[in-house]
């Protein structure tokens, strides 16, 4: 005990020792001690040293500490120190908090520190494999340690830890298992070990969410209060984004489970927004990006598709659209808010309809979609807020037709209500305020109204605008390319790059692909100069951009030219645009947009996300319309005349093509259902033969039956009378039923003549029809029905070959008939004493069959007697068997009986041996004692005494 009081402090002579020789001498101790109580004290004071002497513990005690880990398991409070001293090793934490304010060189060393003594541990598999079966362990002292362990482990080095983890048997599910757990600390920090061992990997992912990650987590949230609850709600939603988070098996297993509707009470926050904490709103920020990653662009559309579908069927969409309208809501929870309801109504027909239908509880009511265009285009409000504003309104449109139409309208003089104010209203004064913020967003949503919509194209031209008192309108396209000139002149000045950006991508957008917006553009004179004007200039690095995108609309006036203007057809602007700014120098300024370093990142994914202000120029939806043009403008202008003209030849002659293609395919079509018809006809003649050839079949199986019949009959009458056997059996067939039978053949026969000559015209007429439209079409696709019409004349010929084997029987059964008839009289007592034998033949027959019922009903009888007297035996036997049971359970309760008696005996032996000896030894100290003949005697005479009294009274 001196040398352990020499370690923790205590007051001893002479030097003191090092810390590594203090750390050597303990490491001493764990390896050699026979005690358990002092390799205990050695584990304690290692876990004592292990923060202050981190490298030294580390790289002389590891091994004895995971060698207590196997030896001494049985004791948990040395288990508990060893794990605490490895997760002092192990754990960056602690030396993050003491290194705060350290330099950055020293907490490196510290993580690098953490990280070797990580991989030294998990270089053996059987030290993990370990540290797992030591967490089946319930003793708090081994579980809450090892999971603190495990967590650091990953941390440090997660791909490799979460590696063995897979593949140990049950590995992962005795890690669930911890959220299971009673104590609540335990619970805890299990939910941060599962989401390191969670963390970017997907099958790990799917083992804990079938192994009921789901409902357990969900019943977490709602004991803890759901966004109300504390950090371990935190903890709860930061798993389930990891399980969820680019895992579509996960996310179709969570919508499959029904898990979405238990989502929807997440968002119940009532009336009283007043006051949020911060960890309600950090908990609120995680519940709607848990609703995002299940509706994210990234994923599949179909499970995208399905998961809105459930959203909008629980409430869930309507509750979020209610937080969106609420008062009181912080500001970041309502940009998050947007930014859900964006995805949530993306691409979905049915989420879109109602979200139009929205009002905010405003006095009159107003459409929320209107609402949220005040706060876009109003420069007060916070910039990540506009643009989720923008998101949610780009998301509206997306793919949504009906709403682009509606939007559209509200710019149409038939439809403007000066009382209200409707979103095409606000689109246009931010479009043309003097926020250059507001432009740019007003322009791509005005935009976004017309993508890949050519009706409300065409519809926009009509939108005229008063930009003045005492002057005439102007249309909407025109104001745009004035705010671009005026711009320009602007820009000299040092302007707006970023408004002129927002109208070229909108003008882009809208003449693309409707040659009747080209012409609207082109007729006005200024327009074509001014982009030649632009192009051909050589601005600074700010303004390539815009030249690029004046390019890049010339290119679209171009492509999508119909020639109707005679100023401004493709040829006269290719010979503009080469003498003016040169071809190649076209193709370099067309090239700046896609070589801009904020392209790529537009191009990424649809949510408009800026660091600033500034940086806001590309849309996302506008980056696949320059991918889209880029080539096909740059091989527009690049074509000569000669080679269009050609192309325009090409073009006729594939129309012309095209159109002979049609009618040969109408042509086919016909022929198709000719074909198809013909083929109904084949198929009807065929079940016709098929019946035909069944009737036949059983008219041959009665003539077989006759002839079988006829031949017996003759044998019968061969045997009777052997001088006349030939004479009488002709007459039998004659005078008896086969001549009606004769009779019915013959008109069968005749019927099926009739059938077969039918069917040989029908066979005539379908030949002529198809070889009429062989010779029209000349097409091989009626082998097939040739083959068929082979097959049904063969089995037509061989029908007609029986008909003539049956015509052939049918005469040769009328000449016997004939030659019967013909031949001398067969005397009528012969055909009397034949009656007279069948007849004695039949009462046999019928007393032999009255016999055999008779033997029939006492063999029925026999066997009924015999089942009876098998279940009397059946019950006799169980009954016996049960007797025996009795008797054998009775021999056992005398043997036992016997065996207490005896025992009784012996105590009673022994009783009787012990008052004798205690009567001697009262004689023998002198006391008066009766022997138990005496105490008989006494009673004897009492008993005679109270007889005697009996009698005297």
């Amino acid at each position: 005990m001196n040398f352990f009081r020499g370690v923790m402090g205590g007051q001893t002579a002479g030097p003191q020792p090092s810390g590594a020789e203090t750390i050597q001498k303990l490491c001493d101790r764990v390896a050699s001690s026979t005690l358990l109580e002092d390799r205990r004290d050695a584990v304690r004071a290692l876990k004592s040293l292990s923060k202050k002497y981190r490298m030294e513990v580390g790289t002389q005690a590891m091994d004895h500490l995971i060698n207590i880990l196997q030896t001494d398991r049985s004791d948990s409070e040395i288990v508990g120190y060893a794990l605490d001293t490895l997760y002092n090793l192990i754990c960056n934490d602690e030396e993050e908090e003491q290194d705060e304010s350290e330099d950055e060189n020293a907490q490196k060393q510290a993580d690098d520190l953490g990280a070797q003594f990580t991989e030294k541990f998990i270089e053996d598999p059987e030290h993990l494999a370990l540290l797992l079966s030591l967490l089946e362990e319930f003793d708090f002292h081994v579980r809450w340690p090892g999971v603190k362990l495990l967590t650091a482990l990953l941390k440090n080095q997660g791909p490799q830890v979460q590696g063995v983890i897979l593949v140990s048997p049950m590995g992962v599910s005795r890690l669930m298992d911890l959220l299971a757990d009673s104590r609540e600390i335990i619970r805890n920090d299990g939910l941060l070990l599962l989401q390191q061992l969670t963390k970017s990997n997907a099958a790990i992912q799917k083992i804990v969410a079938f192994e009921n990650a789901f409902e357990r987590l969900l019943d977490i949230i709602t004991d803890e209060g759901s966004s109300d609850g504390g950090i371990v709600v935190e903890d709860c939603l930061l798993l389930l984004l990891n399980l969820l988070k680019n895992n579509s098996s996960n996310q179709n297993f969570f919508k499959e489970g029904s898990y979405i509707q238990r989502m929807r009470p997440w968002f119940e926050v009532g009336d009283d927004n007043a006051g949020w904490s911060a960890q309600k709103v950090t908990n609120l920020h995680l519940m709607l990006q848990l609703v995002r990653v299940l509706v994210s662009p990234v994923n599949s559309p179909g499970a995208t598709a399905s998961c809105q579908k459930a959203m909008f069927t629980c409430g869930l969409l309507q509750q979020l659209c209610t937080i969106l309208m609420a008062t009181g809501v912080p500001a970041d929870i309502l940009t998050e808010t947007i930014n859900t309801v964006s995805e949530v109504i993306r691409g979905s027909q049915v989420n879109q309809d109602y979200f139009a239908s929205v009002n905010a509880p405003s006095n009159p009511p107003r459409p929320a979609i209107v609402v949220l265009l005040m706060s876009m285009v109003n420069e007060r409000q916070p910039f990540v807020l506009r643009c989720a504003v923008l998101y949610c309104f780009q998301c509206f449109l997306y793919k949504n037709q009906k709403g682009q139409g509606e939007i559209v309208s509200t710019l149409l003089p038939s439809t403007i209500d000066a009382n209200s104010i409707s979103a095409g209203q606000l689109l246009c004064g931010g479009l043309f305020s003097a926020d250059s913020l507001s432009n740019w967003c007003a322009a791509v949503a005005l935009a976004h109204a017309l993508q890949e919509n050519l009706t409300q194209k065409e519809q926009l031209l009509r939108v005229q605008l008063a930009t003045s008192l005492g002057k005439p309108p102007v249309s909407l396209l025109q104001q745009c390319t004035n705010i671009l000139s005026q711009g320009d002149k602007i820009a000299r000045r040092g302007s707006k790059v970023q408004t002129r950006v927002g109208l070229l991508m909108l003008l882009c957008t809208w003449i693309s692909n409707c040659p009747i917006a080209v012409t609207h553009f082109l007729h006005n004179q200024e327009n074509v100069p001014f982009l030649t004007a632009q192009i051909s200039e050589n601005l600074g690095e700010d303004e390539r951009l815009v030249q690029g995108l004046c390019a890049l609309l010339l290119g679209i006036c171009i492509y999508y030219n119909d020639n109707s203007l005679e100023n401004y057809t493709k040829e006269k602007l290719k010979q503009l645009i080469e003498k003016r700014i040169g071809k190649e120098n076209f193709v370099e300024k067309l090239g700046f947009i896609t070589k801009h370093e904020l392209y790529s990142r537009a191009g990424q994914k649809p949510q408009p996300v800026f660091p600033s202000p500034e940086q806001m120029l590309f849309d996302h939806e506008f980056t696949k319309l320059v991918k889209d043009l880029e080539g096909m403008i740059t091989k527009a202008v690049h074509k000569s005349s000669e080679e269009e003209k050609k192309e325009e030849e090409v073009k006729k002659t594939l129309e012309q093509h095209d159109n002979i293609v049609t009618q040969y395919k109408e042509l086919i079509r016909e022929q198709d259902a000719e074909i198809q018809k013909l083929k109904e006809q084949v198929a009807s003649v065929s079940m016709q033969n098929e019946q035909l050839q069944t009737s036949n079949t059983q008219q041959l199986s009665q003539i077989q039956q006759h002839k079988d019949q006829y031949n017996i009959l003759k044998l019968k009458l061969g045997k009777d009378n052997p001088s006349q056997s030939s004479s009488s059996g002709d007459l039998s067939q004659v005078n008896g039923v086969q001549t009606e039978e004769l009779t019915q053949l013959r008109d069968e026969v005749e019927e099926l003549s009739k059938q077969n000559a039918l069917l040989r015209t029908q066979l005539s007429d379908k030949d002529s029809l198809i070889n009429t439209l062989r010779s029209e079409s000349g097409a091989s696709d009626n082998s097939e029905l040739l083959k068929e019409l082979e097959a049904l004349r063969s089995r037509v010929q061989a029908q007609s070959t029986e008909i003539n084997q049956l015509q052939t029987e049918r005469h040769e059964l009328q000449r016997r008939v004939e030659v019967s008839t013909t031949s001398q009289g067969v005397p009528s007592g012969e055909s009397t004493v034949d009656n007279t034998k069948v007849t004695e033949l039949e009462k046999r027959l019928a007393a032999q069959i009255s016999e055999t019922e008779r033997l029939k009903g006492d063999l029925k009888s026999t066997i009924e007697c015999r089942s009876d007297l098998e279940q009397q035996l059946a019950s006799a036997t169980s009954t016996v068997a049960i007797l025996q049971t009795e008797k054998s359970k009775l021999q056992t309760e005398v043997q036992e009986s016997k065996k207490e008696q005896d025992d009784l005996l012996m105590l009673l032996a022994d009783q009787d041996q012990k008052i004798n000896s205690l009567r001697q030894k009262l004689k023998d100290l002198g006391e008066t004692v009766e022997d138990e003949d005496d105490l008989d005697a006494r009673e004897q005479t009492d008993d005679d005494e109270e007889d005697d009294d009996e009698e005297e009274d």
